[in-house]
């Protein structure tokens, strides 16, 4: 931490793409749980999960607003799944924020299902009002099977529960799910009960990453061995699946992550036409330019 700056950072830091322009608030370092076979974000050994420091972080918030005043619009708590800490801490992180820094209209968060377990509707409500208005749920799949191979420590149902508790406390949901995590093995299964899932749902946000492996297969094999990655047409067809059961009432739907090799974006059901259209022309023509990844085309 500089005397210019007053938050204390351990790299690698992570934020949703949306969160862009918000301040990165660090709340905890790496992720409670951090068995996910699939992900690498919290692996390095400085990562290993810890809640910071109550003073630590209302000292940073306090100094942040003799800085900025109301100049700051959006906080993103991090690491990877804030909402692990007890609701009394948060509330005192949220009035922080609320009193020293006035020009903030929105707080998020990355959520685990499993963390809002011992949590209450009333909690979650109280969060809320204090100004938590958005948490991100990496839910990647709706199939039990799938989950259970990638080790998330989820099902169906809790993930769920938690989604139906954040939405009853009024806290805008972004899903996320991977496509391509079940492989050639489970691809319709895995299509099929993540659109049921996002239908027992209705979650505000909803977007697809493919799932990719950086530093190597080699810890996500160990739980999968039989995993095959779906070639493009593959990660298409699942696409097309997904959209076609998909029955949502209101939801803002995004495939545009760098790892996407269709940028899809609408807003569900009225575009729903449209983007199964998008994706029914890649697929008769996999092997034009426009489909390739994000960072292949330098973006």
């Amino acid at each position: 931490m500089s005397a210019a700056f007053p938050l204390r950072y351990v790299e690698p830091v992570f934020r949703p793409p949306s969160e862009a322009e918000s301040l990165i608030l660090p709340v905890t370092d790496g992720c409670s749980w951090n068995q996910c076979t699939y992900c690498e974000m919290y692996t390095a050994p400085q990562k290993r999960f810890r809640a910071r420091d109550e003073d630590e972080v209302i000292d940073g918030i306090r100094r942040l607003g003799e800085l900025y005043g109301d100049r700051l619009r959006r906080v993103f708590l991090a690491d990877g799944d804030a909402l692990v800490l007890p609701t009394r801490r948060l509330l005192a992180y949220l009035e922080a924020i609320r009193a020293h820094l006035p020009g903030v209209r929105r707080v998020s968060s990355y959520c685990l299902p499993r963390n809002l377990r011992k949590k209450s509707v009333d909690e979650l409500r109280a969060l809320r009002e204090a100004g938590l208005s958005l948490a991100y749920v990496g839910a990647e799949s709706g199939d039990d099977t799938v989950l259970a191979r990638v080790n998330k420590g989820e099902t169906f149902d809790t993930t769920r529960e938690a989604l139906d508790k954040l939405g009853a406390a009024g806290i805008t949901r972004s899903v996320m799910l991977l496509n391509g995590l079940g492989g050639t093995a489970f691809w319709q299964q895995h299509a099929d009960n993540s659109a049921r899932l996002i239908n027992a749902t209705q979650p505000e946000f909803l977007a697809t990453l493919v799932v990719s492996f950086p530093k190597g297969e080699e810890r996500f094999r160990a739980g999968f061995p039989e995993w095959q990655p779906l070639d493009l047409p593959g990660l298409l067809a699942e696409m097309e699946r997904l959209l076609t059961g998909l029955e949502l009432k209101r939801t803002v739907f995004r495939s545009d992550h760098a790892s996407n090799w269709l940028v899809l974006k609408g807003n569900l059901p009225v575009d729903k036409a449209r983007l199964l259209a998008q994706v029914r022309s890649a697929l008769a023509t996999p092997e034009t330019a426009p489909l390739r990844p994000a960072w292949a085309r330098g973006l």
